[in-house]
């Protein structure tokens, strides 16, 4: 019997403890609701030799509709799929400087929502912000880094802007 009592007490602990930890661990928003922090991926980042070559690669032999930026995946939001989302692709230049302070050859961006109140929270929690948020008509960055030194940008977008920029440039979207 103090077998099956104690079995009780530890599965009521350890749902009260998840549960704790969970209401700490989700921030709220005004409203009271739970507020996202990543809700997608945004970018692939990656360091070529030849960024132009590999643009043509990947739209010779993968169909990738690449421009000088890489390419641009178009997608429907799962909660509304009359709103488009966009994800990009891009090599960059083997010796470029735009991951440092990361060593890395890669780095990736992620969507956000509400970037100001996320990167308030992010230093509150001692994650390091290497810039300022930069805003910018298709959304808002601003870059961290996590705790193995990955250099990672994070974009509140404007999706409707960033298609806008898109279709001003006479890019088209890989779907």
């Amino acid at each position: 019997m103090k077998k099956i009592a104690f079995i009780v007490f530890a599965l009521a602990a350890s749902f009260g403890l998840g549960y704790a930890f969970r209401s700490i661990a989700i921030r709220s928003s005004s409203d009271g609701s739970a507020a996202k922090r990543v809700t997608g991926i945004g970018g692939i980042f990656f360091k070529a030799k030849d960024p132009r070559a590999m643009n043509e690669w990947y739209k010779t032999r993968l169909g990738l509709k690449t421009n000088q930026y890489g390419t641009v995946f178009e997608w429907r939001h799962a909660t509304d799929s009359s709103e488009k989302g966009f994800t990009n692709w891009n090599p960059f230049p083997e010796r470029t400087k735009y991951f440092q302070p990361s060593t890395k050859d890669f780095m990736i961006n992620y969507r956000v929502e509400d970037l100001v109140s996320l990167v308030a929270d992010l230093k509150k929690e001692g994650v390091t912000v290497t810039d300022t948020i930069e805003s910018y008509d298709y959304g808002k960055f601003v870059h961290i880094m996590d705790i193995e030194g990955n250099k990672i940008e994070l974009w509140e977008p404007n999706d409707y802007q960033y298609e806008k920029l898109g279709a001003q440039m006479h890019s088209e979207t890989t779907k």
